[in-house]
């Protein structure tokens, strides 16, 4: 469990190769089904994984932790942005399920769904929509806390 954020925001050769590869996860996902929007997720990469490894706090292995940091993904149409880092994060998702991408069934919908896939906090799709939600939910975590 991360619990504190990484002050340290220098990037390895690891970091570089995981930005590559969640860039890579998302032309190959996109690819294989044929539609979907990669650029944004690729584009995303390294801002996303700078978030989910270096500030956030969260734990895959308890994703309803009280005290985790959220990640609100508004434009819900780029939703490998958020698969590919909860993959490399550890959180519930394989590499079959990002294989699956945008098919009937998958754990990995063409927009994130709550309560479908673990780590996905919130349903988003109409741009805008996530800012909204992430507003409520900064004001009910603050209301929360007294």
């Amino acid at each position: 469990m991360s619990t504190q954020t990484s002050g340290g925001f220098e990037w390895t050769d690891l970091d570089r190769r995981a930005v590559d590869t969640a860039r890579l996860l998302a032309a190959d996902a996109v690819q294989k089904v044929g539609n979907g929007h990669p650029g944004t997720a690729m584009s995303l990469a390294p801002a996303a994984y700078t978030i989910f490894q270096k500030v956030m706090r969260h734990d895959p292995a308890d994703p309803e932790w009280t005290g985790r940091d959220r990640f609100v993904l508004s434009p819900g149409h780029t939703s490998l942005t958020l698969y590919t880092q909860l993959f490399l994060a550890g959180y519930e998702l394989e590499l079959d399920d990002l294989k699956a991408f945008r098919t009937q069934g998958s754990r990995t919908p063409g927009h994130p769904e709550y309560g479908h896939t673990a780590g996905v906090e919130t349903t988003t799709g109409p741009l805008g929509q996530g800012a909204a939600n992430a507003v409520g939910m900064a004001m009910a975590a603050r209301y929360e806390r007294g």
